[in-house]
């Protein structure tokens, strides 16, 4: 792995970051905030007229075949400027279905996602906020040549703004062995649907959804029945990734508003830089941010070369959780009592930053996982599997 980016890399880079300069100010950010869509259609189609939505999607399916390292650069800079879009929730749902779908449903829906006709989303967790498939209570019962659905799902990203949300379901009772999940791609329109908004740090767009006798084809099963966890640990993998990517160029963005900050603030008749204590906030910001970028990166490359890299995103995220809420907490203290007030634009960055970090697996869940590799245990390490010492 190259840990510098390529030409091509940094051409795509810089076009992202001019076009997100002009089309998404924060007061942009703050509109959509109150938003009860939640995202500017006019603009998600811009996005997906430049080819961002369709770019990890292979050339068969309408899409660009690029791999998620050229989506996380992506993904850096749609954190950079708080993109109020459903691009996350869209593309790593995409990514699952590229993975795990039959050819029949890749060449129905890849190709819409890929033009942006098509906007998904995910709805996993319930009242256990766990990853663990024994935390699964929503219902899929066969009906036929049906499914019908019961239960409640939380915390679903951008699920007014979705057309189809994929849904984790128990098809057949616990097993002791993550058996028994199967994986639904619903209608988030279809009858029996419900949807509470929950207010949220961030304030973007998640929700409680009730599924109350909701019929759903066969056809709309994506992988295995029964067998749906190993998908689902592939999604939260590149999910949890490319979530690493936004935090990044949030925290990278705010890092820059400090520093630039301590330059110009001028206390006791010179900078506040030059003060060792704000020097060394500047300095720790800046090798937080570096440190995260690289782990986010690495695990992404990972990814892409079809390398097991759940210990790598793992690291990523947990370090992203810790080190990138500390940079921008300091950010907020380098610029002292009006980095707190919710007017003030810094703390755009900042709510969302914090916010990221508990999604996706915490500190302590992914910390977990790393160690469980560490003693070497065999196969695939899910997020919350316990800790075996060896004998």
């Amino acid at each position: 792995m190259d840990t510098l980016l390529n030409e091509e890399e940094e051409m795509l880079r810089n076009l992202a970051r001019e076009f997100l300069e002009g089309e998404c100010p924060p007061s942009l950010v703050r509109e959509m905030e109150k938003d009860p869509l939640g995202y500017p259609p006019g603009l998600w189609k811009q996005v997906a007229d430049l080819g961002w939505v369709g770019l990890a999607i292979p050339e068969q399916y309408g899409g660009q075949g690029a791999g998620v390292s050229l989506l996380g650069l992506v993904l850096e800079e749609a954190g950079r400027h708080m993109l109020p879009l459903p691009l996350h929730s869209t593309l790593t749902v995409a990514a699952t279905i590229n993975s795990a779908a039959g050819e029949a449903q890749k060449q129905d829906l890849l190709p819409k996602v890929a033009s942006g006709d098509l906007i998904l989303t995910w709805a996993l967790l319930e009242e256990d906020p766990r990853y663990l498939a024994s935390g699964i209570h929503l219902e899929a019962k066969e009906d036929g040549d049906n499914y019908v659905l019961n239960g409640a799902k939380l915390f679903v990203d951008n699920f007014e703004a979705s057309d189809q949300v994929l849904v984790v379901a128990r098809t057949a009772p616990d097993d002791g062995n993550n058996g028994g999940i199967t994986l639904l791609l619903v209608d988030s329109k279809a009858s029996g649907v419900t949807n509470t908004p929950l207010v949220t740090t961030a304030k973007d767009r998640q929700s409680a959804v009730e599924f109350a006798n909701v019929r759903v084809p066969k056809s709309a099963v994506i992988g295995e029945v029964n067998n749906g966890w190993s998908v689902v640990h592939d999604l939260l993998d590149v999910g949890t990734a490319l979530l690493c990517s936004m935090m990044c160029g949030a925290a990278r963005k705010d890092v820059e508003m400090a520093i630039e900050y301590a330059k110009n603030r001028t206390a006791f008749g010179r900078p506040i830089g030059a003060f060792q204590s704000v020097a060394h906030m500047c300095a720790d910001q800046t090798m937080w941010v570096d440190g995260a970028e690289l782990l986010t990166r690495e695990a992404l490359w990972k990814l892409d070369q079809g390398i097991p890299a759940s210990v790598e995103v793992s690291q990523a995220k947990s370090f992203s959780n810790e080190y990138l809420q500390a940079a921008v907490r300091h950010s907020q203290s380098i610029h002292g009592g009006m980095g707190f007030m919710m007017e003030f634009n810094l703390h755009l960055w900042y709510r969302r930053v914090a916010a990221w970090a508990l999604r996706m697996g915490t500190t302590y869940e992914h910390r977990a996982r790393i160690s469980t590799a560490l003693l070497d245990q065999p196969g695939r390490v899910m997020l919350n599997e316990p800790v075996v010492l060896p004998r």
